[in-house]
């Protein structure tokens, strides 16, 4: 039987319960925390590494030392990627643990403002994103 106009119903698996990790915006959410958690771990490598791509502002308000905030962002990238990994699965808890991970990344690349300014932005978008995603979710389907 056709489906006439109504809108396409939830992912379903073969025991009838809903699969959030199929829905398109929990696949998207996983992508881009792994991708911003390998992100992290390449700034924070970077960082450790003293690299010369960052530079410290001075008079900003948050002035850190440039290795800790590296083994920060290198710990970070890891637990996000672990958690965007754990997306795929659907796990409620995974998209909870997302949302608080996501925020904690946008909160350490504001304080990482001065050191690297454009490539902030780009992960506070990124975050923004990711929990915009998780939000929204399955249930903007029933809407």
């Amino acid at each position: 039987m056709a489906n006439t106009g109504s809108a396409p119903a939830a992912p379903r698996g073969t025991d009838g319960s809903h699969h959030p990790a199929r829905t398109g915006w929990t696949a998207f959410a996983a992508v881009l925390m792994i991708f911003g958690g390998a992100m992290a771990i390449f700034q924070g490598i970077a960082a450790i590494a003293k690299d010369d791509v960052f530079v410290a502002t001075r008079n900003y308000v948050f002035q850190f030392n440039l290795t800790g905030w590296g083994w920060i962002h290198l710990i970070l990238g890891i637990v996000i990627v672990l958690a965007g990994c754990a997306l795929f699965t659907g796990a409620f808890w995974a998209r909870a643990v997302g949302v608080v991970l996501a925020g904690l990344g946008a909160l350490a690349n504001f304080a990482w403002l001065p050191h690297y300014p454009l490539w902030s932005i780009v992960l506070i978008a990124i975050d923004i994103f990711i929990i915009w995603a998780l939000c929204a979710g399955p249930d903007r389907a029933k809407a």
